[in-house]
């Protein structure tokens, strides 16, 4: 951890649990600003002229998703201690920013006995994606299917703990495309928190409503460029809870025309690797009709995921007619490892061929 200290210059961006803001590194001179980004919940709201702590880690390195500086604390005004009430769970476990909730699932919960006496999504389709960004593509095609249906958003650990880090979760609730956002293992701070991917399906169908449910985790995709090092692998792992729980499996692809990596041409590696051999049960995979050359090498790479998967894995083919037109109609920007609609549309119509799938098959 690389620690920095500075002061708040301004506010430059706020949304629901979070803000950024220009802070002027300590020693640093006028070319020493950076952009710094705090979670309101953990040391409250910033005011110019307040000297901050800063880890710096993410933003020296040069990382993507997380090349931000954090505000770890304003030490000059600490915020006020949270009201007190139920709740033990404590996420982010014995960090030194470690948090206290109320669970869904847990004993104070007044969705205790409806999660302690059921154990079955009712067939439910559960769609799962490897990418954050997948998220309002697959909400894009369940509604232009179904615009009533009620989606749920399940947010795993692999990525970003904090919901609030997210803008799409924020956004997609605030255009009413998500009913709620429920943030299990390690993640906290979604409209529910659950302690594992189990629970937090069968709260999103049992306390949520939903009729379709999507997994996937946080902003901040780990690779490693091996076989087996990505945070991708619990996409396989979800697929597995939404079978033992009686949901309808739904294994949306990762696909790219545009990423010049050869293991992500195509359907990329994480999927083939995560369905094909991380899932160990049943589930259906749509396969979007892009046509041209991509499309024959994404049926051809289709295949052979369903026989690696020894059967396991059900092939449906969906026409992506119109999926265009409702992506841009989403609330929010579309984009994929730095690449947008235009650089890279397979990524979003595979996934919007997934919500499309799991919408019609949500009717049944």
């Amino acid at each position: 951890m690389q620690w920095r200290a500075g002061t708040v210059e301004r506010e430059l961006q706020r949304w629901a649990g979070a803000a950024v803001y220009a802070v002027r590194l300590e020693g640093e001179g006028a070319d020493g600003t950076v952009k710094a980004l705090a979670y309101s919940d953990v040391v409250g709201d910033p005011h110019p002229g307040d000297r901050v702590l800063l880890n710096a880690s993410a933003l020296l390195r040069g990382l993507g998703t997380g090349g931000l500086a954090f505000i770890v604390a304003v030490p000059d005004r600490l915020p006020s201690d949270p009201h007190p009430g139920p709740g033990h769970i404590v996420k982010a476990r014995y960090t030194p920013e470690q948090q206290m909730f109320l669970a869904v699932d847990e004993q104070d919960s007044p969705h205790h006995d409806v999660l302690a006496s059921t154990d079955d999504l009712r067939g439910v389709p559960v769609v799962v994606a490897d990418l954050h960004s997948a998220l309002p593509a697959v909400v894009a095609g369940v509604r232009d299917e179904r615009p009533s249906a009620r989606v749920a958003y399940v947010m795993t650990d692999g990525g970003a703990l904090p919901a609030a880090f997210s803008r799409t979760v924020s956004t997609l609730r605030s255009a009413h495309w998500l009913v709620g956002t429920i943030t299990v293992g390690q993640a906290y701070g979604g409209d529910h928190e659950a302690v594992n991917v189990h629970t937090g399906l069968l709260a999103a169908v049992h306390v949520l409503g939903a009729d379709v449910v999507v997994v996937a985790q946080g902003p901040g995709n780990v690779g490693t460029g091996t076989p087996w090092g990505f945070s991708g692998t619990a996409a396989g792992e979800a697929l597995n809870a939404a079978h033992v729980l009686g949901g309808h499996p739904v294994a949306s692809l990762r696909v790219s025309e545009g990423d010049a990596r050869p293991r992500h041409r195509g359907i990329s590696h994480h999927s083939r690797t995560a369905y094909g051999r991380v899932a160990l049960v049943p589930a259906t995979v749509p396969v979007p009709d892009l046509g041209g050359e991509l499309g024959q090498l994404v049926a051809s790479q289709a295949r052979e995921l369903a026989e690696v998967s020894g059967g396991r894995l059900r092939l449906v083919d969906v026409p992506v007619d119109g999926l265009e037109d409702a992506l841009r109609g989403a609330p929010v920007r579309l984009s994929t490892m730095g690449r947008g609609l235009e650089e890279d549309a397979a990524a979003f119509l595979a996934a919007a061929a997934a919500g499309r799938y799991a919408a019609r098959a949500g009717t049944h």
